[in-house]
């Protein structure tokens, strides 16, 4: 044993009793509630009986099993673990284990398409996979193309895939041991891939510092309404393995000594059945869309749904309606804690806006204005023109907000000139439009490759897509600027209609000049079935930008 008594500066933790690491999360809470369950998988969300709940102690066993049999594989400190999969407890205790080992996370995306499955798996040269069968036909391409084999099989379906071994065969006879392994706060643990809308995914670079701060500074918000913090009880059935969602989401149940519940994938009844089934506290809606699906679900039981129990509920990207909030303090109780918030994979240190904490701003401006309040104590950000020069102090002018934080990504893999140009100026520029009001909240505006300029004027999308979305006969709304010849870019509705309902883009459109100035009102409303969707509920408008590109050509 070496401890080091001299040195004030330059120190790193080398020793297993003070380090910051990730995998130490489960380990630390045996000392007090060894028997609590940690994790719940819901219906769908385990590949094993067995593994559908387990306690912390259960936990922290399978997953020293997980990294104990990596390691003896032969991977060493730093090496990267490949995930192709959906929620599972499988998945999750893997992710855990890859950081008690000291080895970095890869997980991808199940949605990307091939050839940037294949991209991804090129730059991060993983040394082991994990593969849902369920997900493999939509990897097996990729996976052919650069040699990669599936290591080992989740058979959430309940099918090995070949060449590889099954979990429960890759941990046999493994040791229940912690791993001996140097791991310091500021080391990687996890690179996840941003969605890529614009080019190929950036590979921001997680450490375990950033992962300890964000869960910690969602603690603080998650447990409100609890009398205990260690009763927190958080679901969600949003993305987990491949999303920054890992950061706030679950490690904050870790972080309390509370209790995870998810699902496989996105599912309103499942949803508010979890809610039901296990007391829930605290609820990730993901968007106010999302959120309304499940309260539809919680109305129409007729009383066979319970979601008093929950204390939080946690929002973002887009305005939320009060007609809504009404409603779900209605299930919940009326004091429930409602909470946006505005971040993203390299800086999930969010802007925090209660409305309760708002409420005049709050009555006045939702949901029209987007209110994303201000930045949480770990955030430093202000708003910035496109020369860099700062807004503050300056009301109503659309700016790009940029951070400093010790939740900012350490930069993006392999990617020197990406890295150096988002953290141009000594501060992380996000690519979020915002302006500040009189009070120095600020407001979304968009994501500034979604602005419009039509005719001389900014637009911003979000704002009419909130429009857009009070109309009755309206479910979903994505507004882009297409080619126009007079406007440069035309302001487009694209919508889905509500169940049963066909909307006329003639009286869309008379509606939204009721409520939008000319410039924003939308010059021509598109209904479709689908719109293409993240597995968060984000659209992918580049998607909408190509698939309709020449509408306004092919209309005259």
């Amino acid at each position: 044993m070496s401890i080091d008594v001299t040195s004030l500066t330059n120190r790193r933790a080398t020793n297993r009793w003070d380090r910051v690491s990730v995998g130490d999360f489960w380990e630390r809470i045996t000392w007090s509630y060894p028997d609590k369950e940690a994790i719940v998988g819901r219906p769908g969300a385990f590949a094993y009986p067995e593994n559908e709940r387990l306690t912390y102690r259960q936990a922290d066993e399978l997953a020293n099993k997980v990294a104990n049999a990596m390691l003896a594989r032969g991977l060493g400190r730093g090496d990267r673990v490949l995930f192709f999969c959906d929620n599972s407890t499988e998945a999750y205790v893997t992710k855990i284990a890859v950081a008690k080992a000291g080895l970095v996370s890869t997980p991808i995306n199940p949605m990307l398409a091939p050839d940037v499955i294949a991209d991804l798996i090129q730059r991060t040269d993983p040394k082991l996979s994990f593969v849902d069968d369920e997900l493999w036909p939509k990897c097996e391409k990729a996976f052919a193309e650069t040699g990669l084999t599936p290591s080992v099989t989740i058979p959430v379906c309940g099918k090995v895939l070949e060449g590889s071994v099954s979990f429960a065969d890759f941990v046999e006879g493994a040791s229940t041991a912690e791993p001996d392994v140097e791991i310091h706060g500021d080391d990687i643990w996890e690179i996840i891939f941003t969605s890529g809308t614009t080019a190929m995914p950036k590979g921001v670079m997680i450490s375990h510092n950033y992962s300890y701060l964000a869960g910690y500074s969602f603690a603080l918000s998650l447990t409100r309404g609890l009398r205990f913090d260690c009763d927190l009880k958080m679901v969600t059935f949003l993305p987990l393995i491949f999303h920054i969602a890992d950061q706030i989401f679950s490690f904050p149940a870790f972080l309390t000594g509370g209790t995870l519940v998810f699902g496989r994938r996105y599912d309103p009844d499942g949803i508010a059945q979890a809610i039901s089934d296990e007391d829930i506290t605290m609820w990730w809606g993901g968007s106010p869309a999302m959120l309304e699906e499940v309260t539809d679900r919680f109305e129409k039981s007729g009383g066979a749904l319970d979601a008093s129990s929950v204390t939080s509920i946690v929002f973002g990207w887009t305005a939320i309606d009060p007609k809504l909030v009404d409603r779900m303090r209605a299930l919940t109780t009326p004091e429930v804690s409602l909470l946006e918030i505005l971040g993203q994979t390299e800086a999930i240190s969010c802007f925090r806006f209660w409305p309760d904490k708002w409420p005049e701003t709050f009555a006045a401006n939702a949901p029209a204005t987007n209110y994303v309040g201000v930045p949480n104590p770990l955030l430093a950000s202000k708003l910035v023109d496109e020369e860099g020069n700062s807004l503050e102090g300056t009301v109503g002018v659309p700016g790009e907000a940029v951070y400093r934080s010790p939740v900012v990504t350490a930069g993006y893999y392999q990617d020197e000139k990406a890295t150096e140009e988002a953290f141009r100026g000594g501060w992380f520029h996000s690519g979020d439009v915002c302006e500040y009001d009189a009070e120095g909240l600020r407001i979304m505006v968009d994501r500034s490759k979604d602005m419009i300029k039509s005719g001389g004027e900014n637009v911003s999308t979000l704002r009419v897509e909130t429009i857009l979305r009070s109309h009755p006969q309206i479910l979903k709304a994505a507004v882009v600027g297409l080619p126009h010849e007079r406007w440069d870019e035309a302001v487009t509705a694209i919508v889905v209609p509500s169940d049963g309902e066909t909307p006329d883009p003639d009286e869309v459109k008379a509606f939204c000049r009721e409520r939008l100035a000319g410039y924003e009102s939308p010059k021509a409303v598109i209904v479709v079935d689908s719109l293409p969707e993240t597995v968060g509920g984000k659209v992918l408008k580049y998607k909408l930008r190509v698939a309709h590109a020449d509408f306004y050509v092919d209309a005259e």
